[in-house]
Parts: C-alpha cells; sequence; structure tokens
C-alpha cells in the first residue's frame, strides 16, 4: 500500500534559504510546509549584497526586477583621514555588462526587503510561511520523516518524505541529527544596527579609522530605506548598548564628531565572527541548506547569496526524486555544494583579514560566477573537452533571434523549471521529446538564429553538438553527435527518461 505524506517536504527556516527551495518546489508542483519558529518576519538588514550570480537566479525564479526596484546599488564609500579629508572609491571593482554576462554589479538590498519580495511570489504560487510554528523533534526511516510541530494552535505530529534544515547557525535540525560543525571563531566582535540619525548624506558609504580594529566603523545608507546600518568590530568581551543613545556615544567615539545622533534603532544585533562548515549536508532524508551547514564572516556578502545558491540546488534535485528519478540524485547535493561554501569561507576570512588592513576590496572573486561544478557526477562530456565551456560550470547568456524575427535571450529559454537542450546545427528529431526537457535547434534551420555568434563565443561547440542545460542553469553534458546514446543514458539517469519523468 502506498504510504500518504502530509507534504512532500517539511522546511525548517522561512529565511533567504527556506524562501528559495519553497519557491522553487512551488512552481514545480512538489508539496511542502515551510514553517519559522519566530512569530514575524526577520526585520534586519544583515545579508545585503546580491551578487551577479544570485541575481541571475532571481531572474528565473521571477522576482530579478522586484529585488532591483527593492534596492539599490552600492554607493562609493568615503574614507575619513585622521587630518579631516577623505578619499572616495569604488567598494566593488566595476566592470561592464557582456553578452555572456549581463549581470555585473552587486545589489544592495536590506535582507528583510529581499526576503519580503520572496514572500509576495511564494503567495502568488499559493504559499505562505508558516510563522510561530517549530520543529521540535523528528525520526527518520528508509520511507520518510516523522516531524513533532509545536504552533500557534498546539502539538501535531506530520510525516513527510523529506526534511530541510534552513534553520541558521545554531540548527536545531544539525545538532538533532549530531552533524560536526567544524571551524573556528575569528576572533572579531562587531555590532551591526540599522537606525535613523541625522548629521551624515546618504550619497556614500561613510567610513572611519579604517584598518583600525578599536575604531573603526562604517556607517552606510540602506538602498531602498530611510536607514543606516552600522558596522564595526567591538571588543570581544562586555555589554554592548545597542538603544540610540548608546550607538550615539560609539560612532561620536570611533568618528571624533558630535553632530551624528542616532534617533532610532529599528534591528541591532552584537556578535562574534566565526567561520564553520557542516561536516555532512545529508543524513538520510534530511539535508541541511545555507547558515545550517555553514557560517562565514559577513566580509565580501558571500553568506545569503550562497545559501540562495545551496537551495536552488537542492530543489530541482528533490523534485526529480519526488518523480521518480534514482535517490542517488540527492547525492550530488552535498558532492556540488560544500566544496563552494569552503571556498566561500575561505575568500571571506581573506577579506575579513584585508579589512583588519584597511585594505579590503571586492572584485570579481565574491560575484559567484565562475562557481561550478565540474568534477560532479552529474558533469558529462563526450568527447573529453580540453578548454572552454566545460559541463558543469555555469552556463552563459547570449543574445539570440527566434526563427520568427523576435530577439531572444538564451536565459529566457532557460527559464522555468525544466532541463533545455540546445543542438548546434542538428537535426532535432535526433532526440525525441519528452515532459520536463525543452528542446531547441540552434542554426540556419532551427527554431533559434545565433545572428551574432554570441552563443558560439560562448560555449565554442562544433556542429552537431548537443549542450544540456540543467534547471539551476550549469551546464550537465556536453556531447557529439555520435554520442547520443550516452546523452539518453544521462537523460535517464535525471529522470527524463522516455517514459516522461519530469
Amino acid at each position: 500500500m502506498t504510504e500518504q505524506f502530509a507534504a512532500d517536504v517539511l522546511i525548517c527556516g522561512a529565511g533567504a534559504a527556506g524562501l528559495t527551495l519553497a519557491i522553487d518546489l512551488a512552481r514545480r508542483g512538489v508539496s511542502f510546509r515551510l514553517i519559522e519558529k519566530l512569530d514575524d518576519p526577520f526585520r534586519g538588514s544583515r545579508g545585503k549584497g546580491i551578487q551577479p550570480r544570485t541575481q541571475e537566479v532571481f531572474e528565473d525564479l521571477g522576482i530579478l526586477d522586484r529585488i532591483v526596484a527593492a534596492g539599490g546599488l552600492y554607493p562609493q564609500q568615503r574614507a575619513y583621514h585622521g587630518d579631516g579629508s577623505f578619499t572616495d572609491s569604488d567598494v566593488v571593482e566595476h566592470q561592464d555588462p557582456t553578452p555572456a554576462e549581463p549581470y555585473h554589479l552587486p545589489l544592495m538590498v536590506p535582507q528583510f526587503l529581499t526576503e519580503g519580495v520572496m514572500r509576495e511570489r511564494l503567495v502568488e504560487l499559493g504559499h505562505r510561511p508558516e510563522f510561530g510554528c517549530e520543529l521540535a523533534g523528528f525520526e527518520q526511516d528508509a520511507d520518510g520523516v516523522t516531524a513533532r510541530l509545536v504552533g500557534k494552535s498546539g502539538e501535531e505530529s506530520i510525516r513527510v518524505r523529506w526534511l530541510v534544515g534552513a534553520d541558521g547557525g545554531r540548527s536545531f535540525v544539525r545538532h538533532a541529527l549530531d552533524i560536526g560543525f567544524p571551524g573556528k571563531t575569528l576572533g572579531v566582535r562587531a555590532v551591526v544596527a540599522d537606525v535613523t540619525l541625522t548629521g551624515l548624506g546618504r550619497d556614500v558609504w561613510h567610513r572611519f579609522a579604517e584598518g583600525d580594529m578599536t575604531r573603526q566603523i562604517g556607517i552606510c545608507p540602506l538602498a531602498g530605506t530611510e536607514l543606516f546600518q552600522i558596522q564595526g568590530p567591538i571588543p570581544l568581551e562586555g555589554e554592548v548598548d545597542l538603544f540610540a543613545e548608546g550607538l550615539t556615544a560609539l560612532v561620536a567615539e570611533r568618528t571624533s564628531r558630535d553632530n551624528i545622533h542616532i534617533q532610532s534603532v529599528s534591528w541591532a544585533s552584537a556578535f562574534t565572527m566565526n567561520a564553520r562548515l557542516a561536516d555532512r549536508y545529508r543524513l538520510g532524508r534530511v539535508f541541511l541548506v545555507g547558515d545550517a551547514a555553514h557560517t562565514h564572516p559577513p566580509t565580501g556578502g558571500q553568506g545569503l547569496n550562497t545559501s540562495v545558491q545551496d537551495a536552488y540546488n537542492l530543489g530541482w534535485k528533490l523534485a526529480a526524486v519526488a518523480a521518480g528519478a534514482p535517490d542517488a540524485l540527492l547525492d550530488s547535493y552535498e558532492e556540488e555544494r560544500r566544496p563552494i561554501a569552503a571556498a566561500m569561507l575561505g575568500l571571506a576570512t581573506t577579506l575579513l583579514d584585508a579589512l583588519k588592513r584597511g585594505e579590503m576590496r571586492r572584485g570579481r572573486e565574491v560575484h559567484q560566477l565562475d562557481i561550478g561544478y565540474p568534477e560532479s557526477l552529474l558533469a558529462l562530456e563526450r568527447p573529453e573537452r580540453s578548454g572552454g565551456l566545460l559541463a558543469g560550470d555555469r552556463a552563459p547568456d547570449a543574445p539570440l533571434r527566434g526563427a520568427g524575427g523576435q530577439p531572444i535571450r538564451l536565459f529566457s529559454l532557460f527559464e522555468g523549471p525544466q532541463w533545455t537542450l540546445l543542438g548546434y546545427g542538428v537535426e532535432r528529431v535526433a532526440i525525441p521529446p519528452r515532459p520536463g526537457l525543452r528542446i531547441h535547434a540552434i542554426g540556419p534551420r532551427g527554431d533559434i538564429i545565433d545572428d551574432g555568434g554570441h552563443f558560439n563565443d560562448a560555449y565554442a561547440v562544433n556542429s552537431g553538438d548537443w549542450v544540456l542545460v540543467r534547471p539551476d542553469g550549469y551546464v550537465g553534458a556536453i556531447v557529439a553527435s555520435s554520442e547520443i546514446t550516452a546523452l539518453e543514458t544521462y537523460l535517464q539517469a535525471v529522470g527524463l527518461g522516455p517514459g516522461g519523468l519530469s
């Protein structure tokens, strides 16, 4: 007898990672519950940087334009010197967009605004987070997870196929699984606060005493709001006054100015910076995403972005296995994402060291456009390629033209929950259609025309080659026309066999 589940997936935690996963599952028709133990949405600006790769993810999820409208670009930073002079400079290195990489500048969007847009999108898809609902315990077996929830209406027990812990650095799910969380405390404690104030303009990010870890402080106007974010190191021990009077005194001490007055505080936190990485991302039918799996120092704006992309990687795999793909597909989540988090931890820690010296500048390395999975078991090349775009790499964008004459972007072909198969100068009949797969032929007789040569420049394929793009915008396979059998085997392994699994 087929077991009845209350939902396919229980998502514990309705921050950026949990919301990303919920949106992705909702658009795929996968049933879920999204619970959050807090009674109300998070109110702070904490993860305010949206990197270019995450902008591409948000475009696919249908929220990028709203995210851009909610926030803005980073202002220049103004470093004040002891003699009263100052120097303005860019926070990030400026690079122009290209046909292959349409987004090149990080956005500044306070986290509470980002998550608000995500909740709106989720409502459009027919779902809402359940605030004031806490995971109190769970047990798993070979077939599913039994979870005990405590909410506003009391206690309940539900049965789901999978549980995802998106419940932050102090994750209840991770602790319950007894998964190790090794790493280190970085010897830096800081205050971050969202405030209204007088005495400073909103045209630059004000930075004082750069390189002095006992005195430095940054005061950044938060795009899309009337607030400023205050950031600065504080002593490792002792109480910190996070009210308006205390923060006004801190700012006066650090800036040597008595005309900056904090009028109100909407959110504030004192925290110790850590760099930690979970030993495992999966244990049976339970997964960790976001801060539950890794914690970063805030330098470089990597934490929220890495969390969003964890969920984006896991969502399509859960949907595929729910529809009948082999369970082994879910093992690729940890295989692909854990090394990325390890690299991001290293980058954020390096940038923290640079900040201590007053030398931090953010370049291409923070954009996350070069992240890929070339070593993944889901990366197939036949024959093996020696350069250029590889299986496992991020799939580039390209401006193209539809056969009907209208301009079209390659990203618009990828948009949605499906896989995309691109044949370059091919006969489409070589690969039969099936649910969950869109097939496009690029060439003079195809449905897509590469007038400007941008596709060929970015993908460097030969006539007759096939490029399979995963639902998360990475290249799954690049195969020659003589290797169609290998491509068909790959499709079946990910649940896209002729039988119609999607």
